[in-house]
């Protein structure tokens, strides 16, 4: 069967699964069976919207999840209402990411009410990421975060990893104390693990960067604090870069800065979000043209 064809038998499920809710309504449908003609009904909608998925029509798949989403609300099945909103939420980001992000804090009002704090956490991400890949709003990006700050609901994996999401994003809004606290966080609980200790260097690289950009003196005293704490961070090739920087920076040498950069970068390469904070602090060296080339 071919996308049309599949789109027509979808809708056809659609207005099967209207009436059945109609009838369900009504004083016969009540005394005749008005729930089981809702859970039919609930059954029709997905089935509808799996169709309009297969025929790629993203935004009729999201509506018919919805209509399953309000039955199983009405039948106060909270799982399967939220899972349904999940489902239209998925469904809508192929074509209303606006209309996505409704579906997912529906989900995540329901998931909360029951306790499952994990599980919205999780969703609350997915619209963090709607709003940087789909809408490209980075200023909602840390709103749409902000509940994960609460932290303790969730296990340490989960809560480290939703942290720094939320302070990668306080960095890129120039948001910089905010995003000092949560790598400094991270990396404090990640060297008592013995499993993860090793990734607390980068978190204090991290909030090493962001101290840089806000002030050179607040960058010393930074890496000498957590050089204190975590003496591994001494031997990390991310503090004995940051010791050059600092030493080109304080006098106003950019080429210095861009060849202590070009170095690192030959043996480990810097993502995106790392070359953007070092471009920062390039920009404060006077007469710099703000490159790292």
């Amino acid at each position: 069967m071919d996308n049309s064809g599949k789109e027509k038998e979808a809708m056809q499920l659609m207005a099967e699964a209207d009436k059945k809710v109609k009838s369900s309504g009504s004083f016969l449908g009540g005394m005749f069976g008005g729930n089981h003609k809702v859970e039919d009904a609930c059954e029709m909608y997905a089935r509808a919207a799996n169709m309009f998925k297969m025929a790629k029509n993203w935004s009729a798949a999201g509506n018919a999840f919805c209509q399953a989403a309000r039955l199983h609300m009405q039948m106060q099945n909270k799982l399967d209402a939220a899972t349904s909103f999940v489902d239209a939420g998925n469904a809508y980001k192929k074509a209303d990411p606006q209309e996505a992000i409704n579906c997912l804090n529906a989900a995540i009002d329901i998931y909360t009410d029951m306790g499952r704090f994990t599980i919205a956490a999780k969703h609350h991400m997915t619209i963090a990421e709607v709003y940087e890949s789909e809408l490209v709003d980075i200023e909602k990006v840390g709103s749409a975060c902000k509940y994960l700050f609460n932290f303790e609901l969730f296990s340490f994996s989960s809560a480290n990893k939703c942290l720094l999401k939320v302070g990668f994003y306080c960095a890129q809004l120039e948001q910089y104390p905010k995003a000092i606290e949560i790598f400094e966080q991270v990396a404090t609980s990640t060297m008592d693990n013995p499993l993860l200790k090793y990734n607390a260097k980068e978190y204090f690289w991290k909030a090493s960067l962001c101290h840089f950009i806000v002030d050179e003196l607040n960058a010393k005293l930074a890496i000498e604090k957590y050089e204190s704490m975590f003496p591994a961070f001494s031997d990390s090739r991310e503090c004995k870069l940051l010791k050059k920087l600092l030493e080109a920076h304080e006098e106003q040498n950019s080429e210095a800065f861009t060849e202590a950069v070009k170095e690192f970068d030959s043996i480990s390469r810097l993502d995106q979000w790392q070359t953007t904070m070092l471009l920062r602090i390039k920009k404060t060296i006077q007469g710099d043209g703000g490159d790292l080339k």
